[in-house]
């Protein structure tokens, strides 16, 4: 049974026992409802507690039901039921306390929590809002502004917060069941508070016109926010059955969005990418000390996520001072980790003394279970250290590269066990971006790739297989859709136009801000190592190459594609003329570009790339490479990445888009041949995430 009721004297106890995290599932809604009859009818149980076994509170839904049709007891019902007993019902929180299992606390009548435990209400992030009662009653327990915050952000309020806006009644002094038991005690034979009972605060157009405005600024273009907001405003002027209905109806509109179809989408794909028939039933290897060749950003980065998922790091350095500046660098970035409640300061202390050590000969990593390189991106120093790494690491030891670019393959041969190495390319800062990308070279052994999809686990972050070739499948990708935006700025379109149009698509930040922030020296040294492969009908993007003539860099030297200052970046009015005499020196006369062609011209690149590296293997799935952009390359999240977008838009209306821009350049805009066999068929990307070939 997941939900029993018993009795314990006086105080009825419901349990709510459905591992891991207690979804409230079709079983589990219908076990509240019998449990809550059984307590109405049970004379002799004045009171109830409310609680769950296990590790934590009710988590949320049951996402296995995800996409199919609901069944009765629906959840709003179900907290109805308790809401209206006529015995008062202490729910005992302890753990987290998201989404529907919040808005089930909230139907109680009394909330104890444990001081560890923690509650949110995190539907936006899917694209809907709470469907429960959350808009309706967090707002009565709480006050309106912080509901609102609480809903729009999806943050999770820790328990003595949420105990001080009275949202939780008491805070357990030891025993949570204990403290919950005493509390219906107390409230034995009194008539129970039913939040949907308390008064509405007052009903905040001020207040909801100032939150629209600037979700419309950090969220733009995302539309359960503000639906959201407004749900709970115009529902705080209503009575309560007529709320709930309000709540209902908005609902029911986002779950019918394409915004929630993408945002599902992306939840389904992450938690897809790590199953892989290759490592299936495949133990990866042990996994305890770790070594990191280079000590700059990005090594240190990889050291800092390291050493707080609790692996214990060697660092190589060249020399002592380019090793006591490593050991500062990964110091200074515990200290953020601290600052920013990521960490405890004793923890970072003992991590620095004992689990942390820097070095310059490479014999210290002769214990290590795996090395890491993230050395300057050049195969010659790359083979170097796989070769020192080859004479000193232990049998077994997986050696990886940390490189964005370079032939996994070749530098696997530096070596004499080339099933032993692998790609792991992190995304910069390495301490913070969640995506990893694991390079699996052609004699990659099972277990090496097991090892480093099991890392990427203990690290939290999202692990996605890629093939061998340059870039990957992220920057592979990137470098085809940034040659088009290059293309339309050659041909005519400004730098700012081409970003301001793909931010109002929805990116972070558009291709020449990206640019500027890593660099623009980074670009330039790609397009030299890739000139003598270049087609000779490839398009250069000249002006690129004269930015770093005159040594604008970017933010590293206040100027790039922008100029730099204590007012934030500002278009540089130099550009126009440099880019005039650009076209005018290659004989181009330049044309207008509509932000609808930009976005149009720069998906169609993006989406006919992406269909290559599926086509190719180098990305298994679609959903691989969803997973990729979003998690590393700013793509909108609530348009689900490329593949889901070129679903939603229909794979017919890409190709029709590829075939027309063909008529301008037919070397560049030459379709992937999945694009067209998909379309031929009039099968979308989807279908073939139902593969499991590797």
């Amino acid at each position: 049974m997941t939900v029993t009721y018993r009795r314990e004297g006086e105080i009825g106890v419901i349990t709510i026992d459905n591992p891991p995290v207690n979804a409230l599932s079709h079983a589990v809604r219908d076990g509240l409802v019998r449990a809550a009859d059984e307590f109405a009818a049970d004379d002799g149980a004045r009171a109830c507690v409310m609680l769950a076994a296990g590790r934590t509170w009710v988590a949320g839904a049951d996402i296995s039901e995800f996409g199919k049709p609901p069944r009765e007891p629906f959840l709003p019902d179900v907290i109805a039921r308790i809401e209206a007993l006529d015995k008062p019902v202490v729910a005992a929180i302890h753990g987290t306390a998201l989404g529907g299992g919040l808005e089930l606390a909230m139907g109680a009548h009394a909330r104890v929590a444990a001081p560890s435990a923690r509650m949110g209400l995190p539907e936006v992030t899917l694209g809907l809002l709470p469907g429960a009662g959350g808009t309706q009653r967090l707002p009565r327990l709480i006050g309106l502004e912080p509901a609102l915050k609480m809903i729009t952000s999806a943050r999770q309020m820790p328990a003595p917060e949420a105990a001080d806006l009275g949202l939780i009644d008491r805070l357990a002094e030891g025993d949570l069941t204990d403290a919950a038991m005493a509390l219906a005690a107390e409230l034995a034979g009194h008539a129970p508070r039913r939040t949907g009972d308390l008064p509405a605060p007052e009903q905040g157009v001020d207040l909801a016109e100032a939150m629209k405005a600037d979700l419309a600024r950090r969220v733009p273009g995302q539309i359960a926010q503000a639906r959201a907001v407004d749900t709970v405003v115009q529902g705080m002027a209503l009575p309560f059955a007529d709320g709930m209905a309000l709540e209902r109806r908005a609902f029911m509109d986002l779950m019918d969005s394409p915004q929630r179809a993408a945002l599902i989408h992306a939840f389904f794909a992450e938690r897809a990418v790590g199953h892989l028939p290759e490592i299936a039933g495949v133990d990866p290897r042990p996994l305890d000390r770790l070594g990191v060749i280079g000590g700059g950003t990005m090594g240190a980065g990889i050291a800092v996520a390291s050493l707080i998922a609790g692996l214990d790091v060697t660092l190589i350095e060249r020399d002592d001072a380019a090793a006591d500046k490593a050991r500062a660098t990964v110091a200074k970035l515990l200290g953020g980790a601290v600052k920013r409640g990521k960490l405890k300061a004793e923890r970072r202390d003992a991590i620095l003394s004992d689990a942390f050590r820097t070095d310059t000969a490479y014999d210290a990593l002769s214990q290590a279970d795996m090395v890491i390189e993230a050395v300057f991106e050049s195969m010659e120093v790359k083979e170097q250290v796989f070769a020192e790494l080859d004479r000193v690491a232990k049998p077994g030891c997986v050696l990886a590269t940390n490189t964005s670019y370079l032939d996994v393959n070749r530098i696997a041969q530096a070596t004499g066990r080339p099933g032993d190495v692998i790609g792991l390319h992190f995304f910069s800062p390495a301490h913070v971006m969640r995506l990893l990308e694991v390079v699996v070279a052609d004699r990659t052994a099972p277990e090496v790739t097991a090892t480093g999809f099991a890392l990427a686990r203990r690290l939290k972050k999202i692990a996605v297989r890629a093939g061998v070739c340059d870039g990957f499948i992220g920057n592979r990708i990137l470098s085809h859709y940034r040659a088009a935006v290059d293309a339309m700025v050659l041909d005519g379109a400004s730098p700012y136009q081409v970003d301001r149009a793909l931010t109002g698509f929805g990116f972070a930040m558009g291709p020449y801000a990206v640019s500027d922030l890593a660099g623009l020296d980074i670009g330039y040294m790609t397009r030299q190592r890739k000139a003598a492969d270049r087609h000779p009908r490839d398009r250069v993007p000249v002006f690129a190459d004269r930015l770093y003539e005159l040594g604008r860099l970017g933010r590293k030297t206040g100027r790039g594609y922008y100029i730099y200052g204590d007012d934030g970046p500002q278009e540089d009015p130099e550009l126009a003329p440099l880019l005039a005499q650009v076209r005018a020196d290659l004989g181009i006369v330049p044309r207008d570009f509509t932000d609808d062609e930009i976005v149009a011209r720069t998906m169609a690149a993006m989406v006919n790339e992406a269909a290559r590296t599926v086509e190719d293997g180098t990305a298994l799935r679609p959903l691989d490479v969803d997973v990729v952009m979003l998690n590393g390359y700013g793509f909108p999240r609530w348009r689900g990445g490329p593949m889901h977008w070129a679903d939603t838009v229909g794979v017919k209306s890409v190709l029709d888009d590829i075939h027309r821009f063909s008529k301008d350049d037919d070397h560049f805009w030459q379709p992937a041949a999945l694009l067209c066999r998909m379309a031929a068929i009039g099968s979308p990307l989807a279908e073939l995430n139902k593969e499991t070939r590797a």
